[in-house]
């Protein structure tokens, strides 16, 4: 095994910090380099982070497309160059919505739906960020994207703000949904508050505050790297068969195992090995970890 470590903090991202200032305060807490995100939060949002250290960072990619859940305030009323509190108000109309308006505007934002990143976003045009190319003054239009919204309720409705609980697919801007819902009402809207309470399922009540992190203490709250893929079907190996994947050899698929795409490999003792993906009946290596 490494000596280096490696596994997954789910951290409590605090406000006015972006998730690259998260890695970095990890990267000098851990004294780990290499340190990946499941998942950019906005500088005004707070919650669950994410972070995939050492040989994990590898995990990213099954991780990042989870769904995730969010607690937003949205201020009707106004809009924003940035569809959030941080950018310039750009138009103030009168607010003349009730509950049940709310209510029924959001039933066109539920399930498949196409959606329009922000201006000021990282989606990127030409190899540029568009939030780059919007400060520069350069006429963009962020193409229309398909993203899936599990869940949206309003929870809460004190004006000017509606307080919304939202689970909604990887890729889904909040930003936008605020803006597109006050539109929809004829009133604008931008996102006041921002928390997200769960990528997957890690929830925010198991995660750790960014300031709590120590040199000394912070290895306690690391997950092992195989937590990161837990949401795939395991697939337990005999010795043999570990071996063989081991040397990057496909295995025959046998009746019993797992028919996804996907699985996570796991020797006989339990030891993790890594993903595995199921191409023509047999196992093929895709990320592999330990000996068996």
């Amino acid at each position: 095994m490494t000596s280096i470590p490696e596994g997954l903090l789910n951290v409590d991202k605090p406000p006015n910090m972006t998730s690259h200032d998260v890695v970095q305060r990890v990267r000098r807490v851990a004294g780990v380099r290499r340190v990946g995100h499941a998942g950019t939060l906005d500088p005004l949002a707070t919650g669950v982070l994410v972070l995939l250290l050492g040989r994990a960072a590898r995990l990213v990619e099954y991780l990042v497309g989870q769904p995730k859940t969010y607690l937003t305030e949205v201020r009707l009323g106004q809009s924003t160059t940035t569809y959030d509190a941080e950018g310039a108000i750009v138009a103030e109309r009168p607010l003349q919505v009730d509950a049940a308006a709310i209510a029924q505007a959001l039933e066109a934002f539920r399930g498949e739906i196409q959606q329009r990143a922000p201006i000021y976003s990282a989606i990127k045009k030409d190899g540029q960020p568009l939030y780059k190319l919007a400060r520069r003054g350069e006429a963009v239009e962020p193409p229309l994207r398909a993203v899936t919204v599990y869940a949206l309720d309003l929870l809460d409705w004190s004006p000017p703000c509606a307080r919304l609980r939202v689970v909604c697919s990887a890729g889904t801007y909040i930003r936008s949904l605020a803006h597109d819902v006050g539109e929809t009402l004829g009133c604008g809207g931008h996102v006041a508050a921002l928390r997200r309470t769960a990528v997957g399922a890690f929830g925010v009540e198991t995660a750790v505050a960014l300031d709590a992190l120590t040199p000394e203490n912070w290895p306690e709250y690391l997950l092992p790297p195989e937590t990161a893929v837990q949401h795939l079907p395991r697939l337990d190996l005999d010795a043999a068969a570990a071996r063989q994947l081991h040397y990057g050899r496909r295995l025959p698929w046998q009746p019993g195992q797992p028919e996804q795409p996907l699985a996570r490999a796991h020797a006989p003792e339990g030891t993790f090995l890594g993903i595995v993906a199921l191409e023509d009946q047999s196992w093929q290596p895709r990320k592999l970890f330990l000996s068996p």
